[in-house]
């Protein structure tokens, strides 16, 4: 049986968690100020940038991951920083651009 639809040469393994992060940066905006949803915010976000760190390393696109572990440093929950709340709202809006394009710039490609 042959295919009728051609087999892309990449796959972006990291749009998935890029959307997601980006999504929860700016959804999270709305609660920088308190501690208890600004926990889960600094959870989330952590470990969506660790798990797009890792994609990066696998697709060896090493120019990603600093700003991806960046992120990771930054909105870490075991050693928070203590911004002030406009520097994590522009934070949160830039993590979010971040996000989205490392998420459509790192691709695998295929060996066939």
């Amino acid at each position: 049986m042959s295919n009728r639809y051609a087999t892309p040469a990449f796959t972006r393994p990291a749009l998935a968690p890029g959307i997601l992060g980006a999504i929860a940066l700016l959804a999270f905006i709305a609660v920088v100020g308190d501690d208890g949803w600004f926990t889960i915010a600094r959870f989330v976000v952590a470990i969506l940038a660790a798990i797009m760190v890792v994609f990066a390393v696998q697709a060896k696109q090493w120019w990603w991951v600093p700003p991806l572990a960046a992120i990771v440093v930054l909105w870490n929950p075991v050693l928070p920083f203590d911004l002030p709340v406009f520097a994590w709202q522009i934070a949160h809006i830039l993590g979010a651009a971040v996000f989205v394009a490392s998420g459509l710039f790192i691709k695998v490609h295929r060996v066939d």
